[in-house]
Formats: structure tokens, C-alpha cells, sequence
């Protein structure tokens, strides 16, 4: 039977004297220390949204006395909020009056007692039976008040035959589980708690505990519970039963997500409200969307609304545009540079018909299904339950399966109209469940076949294939790598409840901590708006790193990979490298460049641009030698393309220009190549480069040899909109030219 969706919980909360005292080394006071649970607690119910979340509070021992009980034996004791939904004004109000008192009257069984009242005439409907909701009562105490235990027995009778949960949460209660256990206790505490423990275990479901345990266990995420739905409901087939009655079979069967991914909430849009938009007109505009995702009547925020209009170019219209209507639009695709219109009453002839089907082609043996062919989420389909004819077919075939060690591969049709889907079907077997755990598989255009070099072997040029080779693990590497691996296995890294060696990575404890941050953070904020968020919690991070003690007793076999690879530390990349180039020094040492005694380059000859260009600037003394150098180049550039007859020195020219380029990229000098690319577009727009050179002009955009903006060089001062605009003849653009 599926759990109630509304629930009535009451939070008792001990407010006596006692609990602004400090103890067991802590900073804050014990009302303080509690109420991280109990706010906690609202928030997350809070967070739900749920119609049925009703939430009440009691406040123990308070200064007066404000119960529907008024009688004796219920003093000190107030209402502090009843049952029923709790919003944010709602939760502010409750703030202010959580504040110790000045007293130390008030009885916490009296407090149950009255939860008891408030929750029986929440939850029953008007016939006097009991409605459908989940009841449960915390109470938080610090047991130092008078609790009187009379009647105790007929209490938890009561409890339990409403169905009530009972919590309580003890500051300081001792717990030999948790290992908690309070020095010096008053006899008056010992005493509270040895009461309020017998009360819990006289309850069907009644837990104990101390508040530092539900504090520590905050931590732990909670995860949603899902109500499952079905994805399918239908016939699976084996065959055609229309056209082939005698042969064909089909099971009727229900079809469901196995595993589906979880997405964090999403920020919503809301506007801070204002005493100007407090007065204007709330009237909705024809076609505007009211943003349901903000509060609409909220003292602080407003709701957005949002419009869309579309326009067109006209040129008869004021402003050269024209406002359209959404049915004035048509719908059209791509084809090419031009567009296709299919009407809507032809659209039709876009789609796949399809009907709802699910139906088996075939089967294959499941060594033969790669694992990379999962195409996404898993779903698993059941016989229908209260076919018992289908549950006894399913249940032979998914035996036959696992019998013979197969596969299913079967195509699925959701619902009318919607795309068909290839999917797989493993068998699985449980004491209580038969199923068939489907992946989606892929179709031809959804596979990415890529080639890349073979790891074990180098093919040379000519098609021989070498098993030794500097690039190839030798045997002393392979052997490293694989104690290492094996000292790093998650499978036994964990131990279990009874100390044993276990699972390290249980997927039931590996919590998203995408989801759990977003939601630690907003219940944070929404109880205390002013204070910072607390950093994550130790579960959620547990998993950015890998285990300390494993990674401990692995350093030995890290070490002997490390020798076995040779691995050396990489110098850092000097930065700012601004008019001079890092040299690269030989790994042995040697002054190549003295022993060949080779002159330092000064002139660049035309016929060997490229390479006594990269000579000179081979290292350079300082900044002058590279002015020189591009001087140089650029003088080279603009004869070679002057003498050109035709296009003969176009490749020539262009290699120049892209080598001088990415040199003065690399020596963060951009402006000495903007300067002179400024210039060289300026002589081809007045033909002074030996005729009419647009058309090498407009070559030189394909292959990117524009001026160098931020995306190329930060410190440049050209921005991306500058530099794709600069290759248009028509730019009227500043030369801010040098002269080169």
C-alpha cells in the first residue's frame, strides 16, 4: 500500500530557562543547538511544496499559557503555530517567538498530550473516521523540566492507535550507540531521561535520541521518493499475432524507469517589488505569459510577466518593421543557403507515423553486446500484475534468457506518434521481482566511429609494425602500472557494519552533490538570510578525492610507476615572454648553436624569407632586433606581391604573412603586425601593389591573417568586432599605422 502524501507533524520545542544555558563546550545555547534539527526539518518540508505538509508547533515551558487544554496539568504551554501549511511569512513569525523563557514550569508528557489533540481533530474528516495522513510528533528538550509520568501507559495506547510517530530529541542525552555520553547529568535529567526512553519504547513506532546524532545525521542527504509510473502499459510480442494467430505470442506487460537522472531545482524569475510598481495596473496584456514560477501576492516580490512579438522587415511600415501575429508565421527547414516552406496542413508528410507497439526481433548471446552501445537512461518491464496468465509466460521467458545466457532485442513504441526506439533486454531475477532491465540501443547515424593509433604497437610509414619502441610500455612500466591499480581497488577499500572489508563506492550512499548543495543552500537562506552559507558538507565531498588510507598504502607502488615512466617535472611556461622568445635547451646540454659557430642573422634575403626570419628572431639580444626583423619582412611582403605577375607569388606571399604573424603573436608584440596589415590593406584598396590585389585581399580572411584581436592576444587592443569588420574593404577604419 502506497504511504499517505499528507502528513501533520507537530514540533514540540522546550523553550524553559535551561535551554539559553551553554554546555558541553559549546558556543551557542542548547535552544540554539536543537533548533538546527527542527528548523532543518520545516525547511525541508517546506521545500516539498506539498498541499498536504501541515506543520504545527508547541512551545514548553513558555511564560504563558495558550492551549486549547485549558485545564489543569497544561500550563505553560502555547500554541506557537498551529497545523497546517507553513510559508515564509509564516516561518519569520515562528522565529521571533522561539526565545528561552524565564521559567522552568511546563510538562513535556502534557505537551505530548496536547500534540496528540491537535493532530486527531486535524486529520479527522468529517464522517469521524481518521483520514489518510502520515502522523508524527518531535519533541525537543533538554529534560531539566518537571515531567510527571502518570498515566504513561494509556498515553502510548493512545499514540499508537492514532498511528503517530513518536521522536524524541534529547540535548545532551546519553547514547551508547552514538557514543555520547554527559559528565556530572543532575538526577532530575537522569531521571527525565530515563521517562521519556520508556515512553518511545511503549510506542510501536517510537525513536530516542540524542539532538548531537540527528544533528550529525542533517548531513546525510534526503533523498525524494519517487512514485513510480509507467512509461508503457501494453503488449510485448513475440511475432505478428494479426498475421500469424497460431504462432505469435504476446504478454501483457508494464514498462518503467529503472533509473532516471535527478536535476536540481532551477532558479525562478521574480522582480523585488517597488513602491512605483506597487501602483501600477496588474492587468494582464493580450498574449503576455504569467510567470507562475513567482510569488504572486508576496510582500516582497512581484510576478514577471513576459510578452513576444515578432516583426518583420517592411519598408512601408514607420520604422522600416512591421509587428505579426504568431499564426501569421510558417514553419520552414534549412536546405542549404535557402529555405524549404512545408505548410501545416502538409506537415504530416514530415513525420514517421507510428502506432504503440513493443515487439521482440530477435535475440543474441550477451557476450556478443558491447557496453558502449547503451545509448541512456535503463527501464525495466514486468507482467502485468493482476494478469496471471502473463506473469506465468513472462516468467518462463525471462528464465529462457538467463538460461541461455541471451539477450532480447526488441523495438518500442511509447505512444502514437512518437519516434520508435531500439532497445535491449536482460533478464533479471530477484527473490520477490522477474523483469527485463531494457537500455536503449543506437541507430546507425548515432554512432561515432573514430580511428586512433593502437596503444601496444607502432605502424611505421611503410606498414611494418614494431612491438618495442620509445613511444611502448616495456615490461617493467606494464607491470608498475598494474600493482599500482591493484593497490587502488574500491571494491574492499570500505568496511561493513561488523569492521569486515566491503564495497568502499555503495551506490546507495553516493549522493549527487550537485543536488544536495543547491538544496543545503537554499533551506540555509530561506531559515537565515542574513547568515553566510556553511560550506558542504563532508558526504558530499567525499568523493572529490580518493580514499586517504588507500592512497597512503599505495605510495610505495606510485613511486616505482613514476621511476618506471621516467617521469619528469615540467618547468612552469614563463608568462609575459613580451619581445623575447623562450629558447628550448637541448635535453643534453650542448650549445648546438655554438658548435656549429653560427653568425647571428642581421639581413633577410627574399629568396629565403622564412627561415633567416626565424633565425634572426632565434633569440633576440632585445626589442630592436625584432622591429628590424619586421621591418624587414614586411618590406619582402609587399615587393613579392608587387612583382607578381598574377597570382604566381600569391602561396608565397601568404606563407610569409602567416609565419610573421604568429611570430609577433608569440612574442606578444601585436601591434607591429596590426600596424603593417593596416597599411598593406590601405595599398591594395589604392591599387599601389602592382595592380588590383582584392581578390589575394579577400583570400587572406579564409585563412585568418586579419589583425590579432583579444581572442588571439589579451593584451592586444583590436576587439573581435573590430577584427571581423577589418576585412572588408569598405571599413573605414583608424591606420594607427607605424609606418612599416
Amino acid at each position: 500500500m502506497a504511504a499517505p502524501t499528507k502528513q501533520a507533524t507537530v514540533y514540540i520545542v522546550d523553550l524553559g530557562s535551561t535551554m539559553a544555558e551553554c554546555n558541553s563546550g559549546r558556543v551557542e545555547t542548547d535552544l540554539d543547538f536543537g533548533m538546527k534539527y527542527i528548523w532543518d526539518k520545516i525547511a525541508t518540508t517546506m521545500a516539498a511544496n506539498l498541499k498536504g505538509g501541515n506543520l504545527g508547533v508547541i512551545g514548553l515551558r513558555t511564560d504563558e499559557t495558550n492551549n486549547p487544554l485549558d485545564v489543569d496539568g497544561y500550563e505553560n504551554l502555547s500554541v506557537l503555530r498551529p497545523l497546517g501549511n507553513m510559508e515564509m511569512g509564516h516561518l519569520t513569525s515562528l522565529q521571533t517567538k522561539i526565545i528561552p523563557s524565564g521559567t522552568d514550569a511546563g510538562d513535556a508528557i502534557s505537551a505530548i498530550v496536547l500534540a496528540i489533540h491537535m493532530i486527531t481533530e486535524f486529520t479527522t474528516l468529517k464522517s469521524g473516521k481518521p483520514g489518510s495522513y502520515t502522523r508524527k510528533i518531535v519533541l525537543l528538550t533538554d529534560g531539566q523540566g518537571m515531567i510527571e509520568d502518570e498515566g504513561m501507559e494509556q498515553i502510548a495506547t493512545k499514540i499508537n492507535e492514532c498511528g503517530i510517530n513518536l521522536v524524541v530529541i534529547g540535548i545532551d542525552f546519553d547514547d551508547n550507540e552514538f557514543g555520547f555520553k554527559e559528565e556530572d547529568k543532575s538526577s532530575l535529567k537522569q531521571r527525565n531521561e530515563g521517562v521519556l526512553r520508556r515512553l518511545t519504547e511503549l510506542c510501536e513506532n517510537g525513536i530516542f535520541g540524542t539532538a548531537a546524532e540527528a544533528i550529525a545525521n542533517l548531513a546525510i542527504p534526503d533523498i525524494k521518493p519517487t512514485r513510480p509510473w509507467p512509461t508503457y502499459k501494453g503488449r510485448l510480442a513475440l511475432g505478428d499475432p494479426q498475421k500469424y494467430e497460431t504462432t505469435a505470442m504476446y504478454i501483457d506487460v508494464e514498462r518503467y524507469f529503472r533509473t532516471h537522472i535527478a536535476k536540481p531545482v532551477s532558479a525562478k524569475s521574480f522582480i523585488a517589488q517597488t513602491p512605483m510598481a506597487s501602483t501600477q495596473s496588474s492587468n494582464t496584456i493580450n498574449g503576455d505569459i504569467d510567470m507562475t514560477d513567482a510569488p504572486a501576492n508576496g510582500d516582497d516580490f512581484t510576478a514577471v510577466r513576459s510578452s513576444r512579438t515578432y516583426r518583420v522587415n517592411d519598408p512601408s511600415a514607420p520604422g522600416g518593421r512591421r509587428d505579426i501575429e504568431l499564426e501569421e508565421l510558417a514553419r520552414g527547414y534549412e536546405y542549404g543557403r535557402t529555405t524549404v516552406h512545408i505548410s501545416e496542413s502538409d506537415e504530416n508528410v514530415t513525420n514517421f507515423e507510428t502506432t504503440q507497439s513493443f515487439s521482440i526481433i530477435g535475440f543474441i548471446p550477451n557476450d556478443k553486446f558491447e557496453r558502449y552501445l547503451n545509448m541512456g537512461e535503463s527501464r525495466v518491464t514486468i507482467a502485468q500484475p493482476i494478469n496471471d496468465k502473463a506473469r506465468m509466460a513472462f516468467s518462463s521467458l525471462v528464465h529462457a534468457l538467463f538460461e541461455l545466457e541471451s539477450y532480447a532485442v526488441a523495438r518500442i513504441v511509447e505512444k502514437d506518434g512518437k519516434a520508435p526506439q531500439i532497445i535491449l533486454l536482460a533478464p533479471s531475477i530477484e527473490p520477490d521481482l522477474e523483469s527485463l532491465i531494457d537500455v536503449p540501443l543506437p541507430f546507425a547515424e548515432d554512432l561515432r566511429v573514430y580511428r586512433f593509433p593502437p596503444l601496444d604497437r607502432v605502424i611505421t610509414a611503410s606498414g611494418s609494425t614494431m612491438k618495442k619502441h620509445r613511444y611502448l610500455p616495456d615490461d617493467d612500466l606494464v607491470g608498475a602500472m598494474n600493482d599500482y591499480v591493484d593497490s587502488m581497488d574500491l571494491s574492499r577499500a570500505g568496511t561493513d557494519e561488523e569492521g569486515q572489508p566491503a564495497e568502499y563506492m555503495n551506490i546507495e550512499e553516493t549522493f549527487t552533490p550537485i543536488i544536495h548543495r543547491i538544496n543545503q543552500a537554499i533551506r540555509q537562506r530561506a531559515i537565515f538570510p542574513n547568515d553566510p552559507i556553511a560550506p558542504a558538507s563532508s558526504i558530499l565531498t567525499k568523493w572529490s578525492q580518493p580514499p586517504e588510507d588507500l592512497a597512503s598504502q599505495s605510495v610505495h607502488k606510485l613511486e616505482k610507476l613514476i621511476a618506471a615512466a621516467n617521469v619528469q617535472k615540467v618547468p612552469p611556461k614563463v608568462k609575459g615572454t613580451r619581445g623575447r622568445r623562450e629558447v628550448l635547451k637541448p635535453l643534453s646540454g650542448l650549445d648546438v648553436e655554438a658548435l656549429l659557430n653560427r653568425e647571428k642573422r642581421e639581413k633577410i634575403s627574399p629568396n629565403n624569407t622564412i627561415p633567416e626570419f626565424k633565425q634572426m628572431l632565434a633569440s633576440p639580444a632585445d626589442d630592436n632586433i625584432v622591429y628590424d626583423a619586421a621591418k624587414q619582412i614586411a618590406n619582402i611582403i609587399r615587393m613579392h606581391i608587387t612583382n607578381s605577375t598574377g597570382n604566381a607569388k600569391y602561396e608565397e606571399v601568404k606563407a610569409d604573412m602567416k609565419v610573421f604573424r604568429e611570430f609577433m603573436i608569440e612574442f606578444e608584440l601585436p601591434e607591429i603586425w596590426n600596424d603593417f596589415i593596416r597599411d598593406f590593406k590601405q595599398r591594395v584598396a589604392k591599387g599601389d601593389l602592382g595592380g588590383d590585389r582584392r581578390v589575394f585581399w579577400n583570400s587572406l580572411r579564409w585563412i585568418n591573417l586579419g589583425l590579432i584581436d583579444k581572442e588571439a592576444l589579451e593584451i592586444s587592443d583590436v576587439t573581435e568586432k573590430e577584427a571581423n569588420e577589418f576585412h572588408s574593404l569598405d571599413s573605414d577604419l583608424p591606420t594607427r599605422s607605424r609606418g612599416h
